[in-house]
């Protein structure tokens, strides 16, 4: 164990718990410094993500990846300050391994479903969302957004099949996606409201 970045890492820890969040930032590079860690490369990420830092966010996790490759979490983090940086393909591809390493990471599969609609790649934005709402079958965002990716890939049944299922636990988005699809065929699918 490097006594210095142990006590360069609690120290950053116990700034971090009490909300200064730059001094534990500046203390959690000097410990990386002074012994590189994935857990130290990690928490300097979630720092920078925080406060909106995200291209310094996704540098710290991928050195994180880089030190712990086999941490589906630390990939998806890698890709929401990816995402959050604008780095949309790069995103995907960070999300992409965490499912690889992790295929139950439902919230990897919304964020790659998400990317890929973002850059109009709407058949592969479905088969993202599809395994979120397999995963997560009461994920009403997962399904507003795989009936928007079905509309935006002309898979109309499947749109359908969708507003079915939020109807079922979800009206309120149901009838969103029925008037954001501009299904007017659709329309019987609609739900009455009490309020």
């Amino acid at each position: 164990m490097n006594f210095d970045q142990w006590r360069h890492s609690a120290r950053a820890w116990l700034l971090h718990f009490i909300g200064k969040d730059d001094l534990a930032f500046a203390e959690y590079v000097v410990a990386f410094n002074h012994a590189p860690s994935a857990k130290v490369a990690r928490n300097l990420g979630f720092i920078a993500t925080q406060k909106n830092r995200n291209s310094e966010g996704a540098h710290w996790f991928a050195e994180a990846t880089r030190l712990d490759p086999d941490s589906a979490e630390t990939w998806f983090n890698l890709g929401f300050s990816r995402e959050r940086n604008g780095q949309r393909q790069e995103a995907i591809a960070a999300f992409r391994e965490s499912v690889r390493l992790n295929p139950n990471l439902d919230r990897a599969w919304y964020g790659m479903g998400l990317n890929h609609a973002t850059l109009g790649e709407h058949q592969e934005a479905a088969k993202a969302l599809e395994q979120t709402v397999t995963l997560q079958p009461m994920h009403g965002d997962g399904w507003y957004q795989l009936g928007m990716a079905q509309h935006h890939a002309n898979n109309p049944e499947r749109v359908a099949q969708v507003i079915e299922k939020l109807k079922a636990f979800e009206p309120k988005r149901a009838n969103q996606l029925i008037r954001d699809t501009g299904r007017s065929d659709l329309a019987h699918l609609h739900t009455e409201m009490p309020f």
